[in-house]
């Protein structure tokens, strides 16, 4: 088992480091969550590797300081994948929830609150803490489901919204948190020697990053900042002389509810701004003009707009 609790760490700092390398903008509580797993699993690598009560209870501590803010970080990935905003309010209402609950666990080994008793068993040559419950273990295991619950409650709501730019993205978010779920009901009622949820976080991890990696060339019209006052246009403005961001911002801002434009569609949308014809686009992003079409077709949809005097005519909106 501990050879086991060892390649998950090294799973775990593993994505840390494949994080860093290929997400360019990085999330603050994605990041937070990457390390989070990997203190959860130092915690159980350390646990197996114990000779004493003391170091064990030390250990244990560790794993459920990464668990404790762990679930804080998630839920916060998902509201922001989701397209809602953290605010310092959720920050502290939710962080001092955290400490609270860590707090309580702390106690173990001092006071009979969250454990009742502790001692120390040798299973496949690995360390496992054997442990009688006490009065306040059931707090985190509402921590726990409130959290879960947190997690659905803002999928199916951003999907009620149209926040999230495609079901597929929230189908996978959704998977992530029942799969969490799954695994820890399965191992609240049968009993294995070895943390199967620390898999379940590598596996969350993976997911995680394959969506931000994903979404991060994605513009959701969120995004775009508003258009100052000075540069706002009138009817009797020549469009030619406007600066091209200025354009992708105003275009941007008619994209329909929930949709999101590829890296692809925003480059072929700078190009159908400067005026140039399929057959230029196709030559010079080194594509076919039926690729160029399906793309054109998919970005106007996305718009709400049939053709290009109707795509310039936002311009002037």
């Amino acid at each position: 088992m501990t050879i086991g609790y060892a390649i998950t760490l090294g799973l775990a700092i593993g994505l840390l480091a494949l994080y860093c390398a290929l997400v360019k903008n990085k999330e603050l509580w994605l990041t937070m969550l990457y390390f989070c797993v990997v203190v959860v699993n130092l915690g159980y690598l350390l646990l197996s590797m114990a000779k004493s009560v003391e170091f064990a209870i030390f250990a244990n501590d560790v794993a459920y300081f990464g668990s404790v803010f762990l679930s804080m970080c998630m839920l916060f990935t998902i509201i922001k994948l989701c397209g809602f905003r953290v605010t310092r309010l959720h920050v502290i209402i939710c962080g001092s929830i955290a400490i609270f609950m860590f707090a309580i666990i702390a106690t173990s080994g001092f006071l009979p609150w969250y454990y009742k008793s502790v001692s120390l068993e040798i299973v496949n040559g690995a360390t496992k803490l054997v442990k009688e419950y006490g009065v306040l273990h059931p707090v985190y295991l509402v921590y726990l489901l409130v959290y879960f619950a947190a997690m659905i409650v803002t999928i199916i709501y951003s999907v009620l919204k149209k926040q999230v730019g495609s079901h597929k993205f929230a189908g996978l978010i959704a998977g992530v948190v029942c799969g969490n779920i799954l695994v820890w009901l399965f191992e609240k009622f049968v009993s294995w020697d070895f943390e199967f949820l620390s898999l379940t976080y590598i596996f969350s991890e993976m997911v995680l990053l394959l969506l931000y990696w994903m979404m991060q060339d994605y513009v959701h019209k969120s995004n775009i900042p508003a258009t100052p006052a000075t540069e706002e246009l009138t009817l009797g403005v020549d469009v030619a002389t406007m600066p091209m961001e200025i354009k992708i911002g105003k275009v941007l801002h008619h994209l329909c509810d929930g949709e999101m434009l590829s890296a692809r569609e925003r480059e072929i949308l700078e190009m159908v701004l400067q005026n140039k014809r399929r057959k230029e686009i196709a030559a010079e992003l080194c594509l076919s003009e039926n690729t160029v079409k399906t793309y054109t077709r998919t970005l106007y949809a996305k718009l709400g707009v049939g053709c290009r005097e109707e795509l310039y005519a936002l311009l002037l909106k």
